[in-house]
């Protein structure tokens, strides 16, 4: 039987992302979230899951995808990083999915600006396209955007 990897997955802006499921140390409602002075705009803020103080970072303004409607509130995968949990705030939950390891494919040409450097592969599913997030890079935030630009 080949190797196969599982995968939590979510939509934005109606794309199907996956990460991987180890990262990953939960999935949670939306939360109300505390500003941040001067940080950069990919973090929404602060939110306190049960006595840790988690960031937030908006995977839309990440990966440089229109707004959400004020009206539409983002659910949290807070995931595991080297430098501890991080919530990222997603559209819409999606379910854990385990795929064959062989079906996985570079990311495609077509994609271009900061999802380049962010997408590992991409796995050609049936009804859709599931785009692997590379969780640690996702969450380290570019010198320049960490100062507030």
């Amino acid at each position: 039987m080949p190797p196969s990897k599982q995968f939590c997955t979510f939509y934005l802006n109606g794309l199907y992302f996956g990460v991987e499921v180890l990262k990953v140390q939960e999935v949670i409602r939306y939360q109300e979230m505390t500003p941040v002075p001067l940080a950069s705009r990919t973090i929404r803020g602060l939110i306190n899951l049960r006595g840790q103080i988690v960031t937030a970072i908006d995977l839309r303004r990440r990966l440089e995808l229109p707004a959400r409607g004020p009206e539409e509130l983002p659910m949290n995968v807070v995931v595991r990083s080297e430098d501890g949990a991080v919530s990222l705030l997603v559209d819409e939950i999606g379910d854990v999915v385990e795929i064959e390891a062989e079906i996985h494919e570079r990311p495609p040409e077509t994609l271009r600006g900061v999802a380049r450097e962010l997408i590992t592969g991409v796995y050609k599913l049936k009804e859709r396209l599931l785009l692997i997030l590379d969780t640690e890079r996702t969450v380290s935030l570019p010198t320049a955007a960490a100062k507030g630009t």
